[in-house]
């Protein structure tokens, strides 16, 4: 199995490499007596010695790790030399882009600018950083002498980067490791002790702090990675000439911007082996395609189900492969299933406004979907972002009496932003001035690569580090993981939907605050008064679940009795993609609505694996009935294409 970042679990080879690392190149140690013939592939060696001498120890040979990293050198000339001739233009050297992809750069002044606020507090805490720091230097000396001493510090049991037994075993990477993670401890409670006049400055400086933290983890550093040095003696270093080339085939395909591969892009194909429910393209207009699923029953029904998802991602996150699909699997429970798939818009789209998505996108949608079946209402489903527009529509459908929507699901959607996480770190007047010129420049979008880096920033270690140890310094193909390839599927977004969406829900939250005006009627959630499903997630980065909370409360703020939140296990993806039958995480129920968080949660009864099924339950409650199932095409539409359409293969 994979996790979320598409790791492997470790083979048997692995563990038993690991095991016969573990502990070895230290001076107090014996030398390694171990024939060459126990161990084949650490016997081999292109200098010849190995084969003589016997399996080399995890830091032994370095004449011939040397002499492997020279080869590397020179070879990667000649692919420097031919990347420099197909890029010629190198915009990199103009200045049109930053030469910081991995964001250092700004983490480190980030994290400068908080600790000059306040250098007496930073000088006594210094004073604290040399205590711990001699501590561990008796505790190592001890150590060495054989002696059997507790750990000035430990990483946390679900820190992955010091997973391999020679963190422990061996002496030196021992000494690097507490090193390493008793100044991180140090600086984030530095950062944290400074008094910030403005708390929005001291959040951001926290946050680019771990940021800087874990850029500068040794297991980041092929000198300190066991895995690593692992593997370059095992391959003779071809691990780190072929990390290289990823690195610059990255660089190329990111068009002078590094642009990290976190799944085989070549392996995936939409409609082949990801995104396969069978269905058609029913409708289209310029900013999204229609697609209404064939039917796996006899009955379904009788309202249909219109699922609005986010378009800064793509819709086949819902449609993976057909055993983790949320649209095959709401199929065979007898809906009829519309799914809206949003053009990767260019710059022909940049006047496009969060109103235009909401009118010509949403609007037209349930009017199609309408035409297919003849029923007036349909039950909705909004995902993240798409449930943030959502819940604006609602809100402008009640000042309109519009009544086609018969009840709201959401999907980790916000609508009060006030507690939205880290993500209100990047919507200062500073940061939008800045992507707003960034969108300019790119003809009137937001290039997909930037806002996935955002997101990759909230997990750096799982999403942006472990991918740079495993492609470039291991040198390993990227894994064949559905749910990171769709991560890595990028779309852009016009500059006016992008910035109405930063500025009037992060910035200034008045969506929640009463205060959004659209199409001449001041909106409020609480005239919406329809069944609403609420689901979060117990990790979600994106849409943390009091934020979401926040949301359901305003919904109940009215009149409206038929709200009903529920918390998943897992995050922002996970949390929602969890078919049943994978018995995964769990999920909180309480129908009550209280004034806190805190007090829901006391009321909330825990139960194992998936919410779907209890979700079915309440869908079928608030919509009832049913008809005979409906063919794409046999209704008001004619069928123009096979799902999953076109617009969903066009790339960033």
């Amino acid at each position: 199995m994979k996790d979320e970042t598409g790791k492997k679990s470790p083979s048997k080879k692995r563990k038993k490499a690991k095991k016969k690392a573990a502990g070895t190149g230290s001076a107090a140690q014996k030398p390694d007596k171990t024939k060459a013939e126990d161990n084949p592939k650490s016997a081999s060696s292109s200098s010849g010695k190995a084969s003589q001498e016997g399996p080399r120890s995890l830091y032994g040979d370095f004449d011939a790790l040397s002499e492997y990293l020279t080869e590397v050198s020179g070879r990667s000339q000649e692919v420097l030399r031919e990347f420099a001739l197909r890029n010629q233009d190198m915009r990199r050297l103009t200045g049109q882009i930053p030469a910081d992809p991995m964001n250092i750069g700004e983490a480190f002044q980030e994290m400068m600018k908080g600790l000059s606020i306040d250098p007496g507090l930073v000088m006594q805490r210094q004073f604290m950083l040399w205590g711990e720091y001699a501590r561990l230097m008796a505790n190592m000396s001890l150590k060495i002498a054989g002696e059997e001493t507790k750990p000035a510090i430990e990483p946390e049991k679900t820190d992955k980067r010091f997973a391999h037994p020679a963190w422990n075993d061996n002496p030196m990477l021992d000494f690097v490791k507490q090193f390493y993670l008793i100044f991180a401890r140090w600086l984030e409670k530095t950062i944290a002790e400074i008094d910030f006049e403005d708390e929005h400055d001291k959040k951001k400086a926290e946050f680019f702090t771990r940021q800087f933290i874990d850029a500068f983890a040794p297991s980041n550093f092929a000198m300190f990675n066991p895995e690593v040095i692992e593997a370059t003696l095992d391959s003779k270093g071809e691990n780190l000439l072929k990390g290289l080339k990823n690195f610059l085939e990255d660089i190329d395909r990111g068009h002078g911007e590094l642009a990290i591969r976190q799944a085989d892009l070549n392996y995936f194909k939409l409609g082949e082996n990801i995104a396969t429910t069978p269905g058609k393209v029913v409708f289209q207009n310029e900013i999204f395609q229609l697609i209404q699923y064939t039917p796996t029953t006899e009955k379904v029904a009788k309202t249909p189900m219109l699922i609005v998802p986010p378009w800064i991602n793509k819709f086949y996150i819902l449609d993976l492969q057909p055993q983790n699909s949320f649209i095959h699997w709401l199929v065979d429970q007898g809906r009829t299933v519309f799914v809206m798939s949003w053009v990767n818009p260019g710059p022909e789209l940049k006047d496009k406004t969060f109103e235009d998505y909401i009118k010509q996108g949403f609007f037209e949608a349930l009017d199609a979907v309408k035409k297919a079946t003849g029923e007036e209402k349909a039950d909705v489903i909004g995902y993240c972002i798409g449930g943030t527009m959502l819940s604006t529509a609602l809100a402008l459908m009640a000042k309109k009496g519009d009544k086609r929507v018969n009840s709201a699901t959401f999907f980790t959607a916000q609508a009060d932003f006030k507690e939205s996480g880290d993500l209100l770190l990047f919507v200062d007047d500073e940061q939008l001035d800045a992507i707003e010129k960034q969108m300019d420049a790119a003809g009137g979008v937001l290039e997909g690569r930037a806002m996935a880096t955002t997101f990759n920033m909230l997990r750096s270690n799982d999403l942006i580090w472990s991918f740079v140890i495993n492609n470039y310094l291991k040198g390993q193909d990227p894994a064949r993981f559905d749910l990171l390839y769709w991560n890595s599927d990028a779309t852009r977004m016009p500059k006016k939907v992008h910035l109405f969406y930063l500025r009037e829900f992060y910035q200034h939250n008045r969506l929640a605050k009463g205060d959004m005006v659209m199409d001449n009627h001041k909106l409020d959630l609480g005239d919406v008064t329809l069944p609403i499903f609420m689901q979060a997630g117990e990790t979600d980065h994106i849409a943390p679940h009091n934020s979401v909370y926040r949301t359901a409360r305003l919904f109940a703020s009215g009149e409206n009795s038929k709200v009903e939140y529920m918390l998943a296990g897992s995050g922002h993806i996970a949390g929602v993609v969890n078919h049943p039958d994978k018995h995964k995480y769990h999920h909180s129920i309480n129908k009550k609505l209280p004034k806190t968080l805190e007090e829901w949660k006391a009321g909330a009864e825990r139960h194992p694996g998936s919410w779907w099924p209890y979700w079915i339950e309440w869908l079928n409650g608030v919509s009832p009935g049913e008809t005979q199932a409906r063919q794409p095409g046999d209704g008001g539409l004619e069928v123009i294409e096979d799902a999953p359409g076109s617009y969903v293969k066009v790339k960033a």
